[in-house]
């Protein structure tokens, strides 16, 4: 008799431990975590290999498992999406990632979403899931400069700092964000500055906010369109435009440009020197280009670059787009994207205007 009534307790000791715990994980916001490989991802074959190791080994599972304290803020599962290092990362790749996160945040059981990604191409993502996934629920883009193997190693906290972002509510509505370094900065903005230090992520007109210890804190938001009030729909786009990047510098020749010409591209983002400055004995060949349909755009190779509107080129006579503040890789996406409707410079003008 003693047993069975011992026996009664436990089990109800149990379930009221269970319901307290479904209780408690009711309580959290659902997070997914996307993995795509990259840094945050990586092994070296030592704790001092900081800089020397091999990206995209860790499947998410395990990076999930080496951050326990998640469970402390959100209900997160992973999603291996694919694993490679940034630097290989394709259209094709974009549209998948971009299609995937535009399914997870429909989802009313998911409150907020994260991309683990390498760093070296991480802001182009980051733009790219900010100009066609329309939803206000929390995105955030997370890479790590160190891998986990590493002494002093950033990944674990960034992802932590990422997931804690992406299950607030105060995120909403922000656009895509990038999670790096304790900062918080919009995904349009943010560039990578430097590849050997943790503070590699940086955004010229400075970040929306910091999280410190799961608590965000903001300090502005972001007034160009994105996400919910942008034009371009992920859902409507199955290709992206062919767009490719001509890099300015002395004694430039003309062999590039127009070996793009001949690939077929749409527009090519000139990298220029300064405020988008294009040698004198390039401008004819641009010019030339232009007349066979190809759009040019004039952006600047300076970190922080801002290419003014007929200045140093006279833009309108020569039917000529700026990027704007857009770095050379931003440009490159947003072209790509608008390229799937608009068809002439003024409309394109307009997009980088207000993109």
């Amino acid at each position: 008799m003693i047993q069975q009534r011992a026996m009664r307790v436990l089990v109800t000791l149990a379930t009221s431990l269970c319901l307290a715990a479904s209780a408690l994980a009711a309580d959290k916001p659902n997070v997914v975590i996307l993995a795509t490989g990259g840094t945050i991802a990586g092994a070296g074959a030592a704790a001092t290999n900081s800089a020397t190791y091999q990206a995209a080994k860790v499947p998410v599972d395990k990076l999930i498992a080496g951050v326990p304290e998640l469970a402390n803020v959100a209900n997160v599962r992973g999603e291996q999406v694919f694993q490679i290092a940034s630097e290989s990362i394709t259209n094709t790749h974009l549209l998948q990632l971009g299609k995937r996160v535009a399914a997870l945040a429909r989802q009313p059981d998911v409150q907020g979403i994260v991309v683990t990604h390498g760093t070296d191409t991480l802001e182009e993502t980051a733009y790219f899931l900010n100009l066609v996934v329309h939803s206000d629920k929390p995105i955030v883009v997370v890479g790590s400069m160190r891998p986990g193997t590493a002494m002093s190693a950033d990944g674990m906290l960034n992802l932590y700092n990422a997931v804690a972002v992406a299950a607030s509510a105060d995120a909403k509505g922000k656009g895509v964000l990038v999670t790096m370094n304790d900062e918080i900065n919009s995904g349009r903005d943010v560039a990578k500055s430097v590849n050997i230090r943790t503070e590699a992520f940086k955004s010229q007109w400075g970040a929306l906010g910091m999280v410190v210890e799961g608590k965000n804190y903001w300090f502005r938001a972001p007034v160009k369109r994105h996400t919910v009030n942008s034009e371009f729909d992920i859902d409507k786009i199955d290709a992206l435009a062919p767009v490719e990047i001509a890099y300015g510098y002395g004694n430039m020749n003309d062999a590039a440009l127009r070996a793009f010409a001949q690939q077929g591209v749409k527009a090519i983002i000139s990298a220029g020197t300064g405020n988008g400055s294009v040698a004198d004995r390039i401008v004819p060949v641009l010019k030339e280009l232009h007349t066979k349909g190809i759009q040019i755009i004039r952006s600047s190779r300076i970190a922080g670059g801002f290419v003014l509107r007929n200045a140093e080129q006279p833009d309108d006579q020569y039917d000529w787009v700026v990027a704007h503040d857009l770095n050379p890789q931003k440009a490159r996406i947003l072209a790509a994207v608008a390229l799937t409707s608009a068809q002439d410079a003024k409309s394109l003008q307009r997009i980088f205007w207000e993109y």
